[in-house]
């Protein structure tokens, strides 16, 4: 009796193809809209920085103008921190689905086991070249972690206005201190945060997967 195993019907592998390219649209749609939000935040950032120069010529226009517009790009910045870190989840989920795609194609016949080797895919079948240098290098060089950084810069830069505001007799090198200080405290914040989302998103998965 032949035991070898039927061969998936047309119209499964037309599923299966189908969900592979909606799979790919949307990881390609991920990397696109981190794109965009990230650009939108820069911009606004740097209308921000413009507008500083403008009327950093005279103090009394400065300060208030400085603590209406800092906190709003600070906010702005934090939501787009944390829909980046949602985009990054979103496409290592197509990702994993389109490994699972692969999978399933390389049991149909030695010339397929070849064609879609998992040396051939990209992570999760293959390493990712982004954790080469470790995991803890991988995570900051997230987009997210990119414009995470320069949005905390710029809580520093509050931070120490402020100081200088309240304080007009505090030493330069102690605004600065304290500037430093606000922006690797929120830097660590956001880092547990992101490292956070992402092992609970591997919990969940796993779950579902069981």
């Amino acid at each position: 009796m032949d035991d070898k195993p039927a061969p998936p019907s047309n119209a499964l592998m037309s599923a299966l193809t189908t969900e592979h390219f909606v799979l790919q649209t949307a990881n390609s749609a991920t990397y696109t809209e981190a794109s965009a939000r990230s650009s939108l935040y820069v911009m606004a950032l740097s209308s921000t920085l413009v507008a500083l120069g403008f009327v950093s010529g005279s103090s009394e226009v400065l300060m208030p103008f400085a603590a209406m517009v800092l906190p709003a790009v600070f906010v702005l910045g934090l939501f787009t921190v944390a829909r980046l870190v949602e985009t990054a989840l979103e496409s290592m989920h197509c990702l994993r689905s389109i490994a699972r795609i692969r999978a399933f194609y390389r049991t149909l016949g030695p010339q397929a086991a070849r064609e879609f080797a998992p040396a051939r895919g990209r992570w999760p079948e293959a390493r990712d070249p982004a954790q080469r240098l470790g995991v803890t290098l991988a995570f900051f060089g997230t987009t997210a972690s990119m414009i995470a950084v320069v949005n905390n810069v710029v809580a520093g830069a509050a931070a120490a206005l402020l100081t200088r505001t309240l304080r007009p007799a505090t030493p330069g090198w102690v605004c600065a201190t304290v500037g430093i200080g606000v922006a690797v405290v929120l830097t660590w914040a956001f880092y547990a945060y992101q490292r956070w989302r992402f092992a609970d998103h591997e919990a969940t998965e796993v779950a579902d997967a069981h």
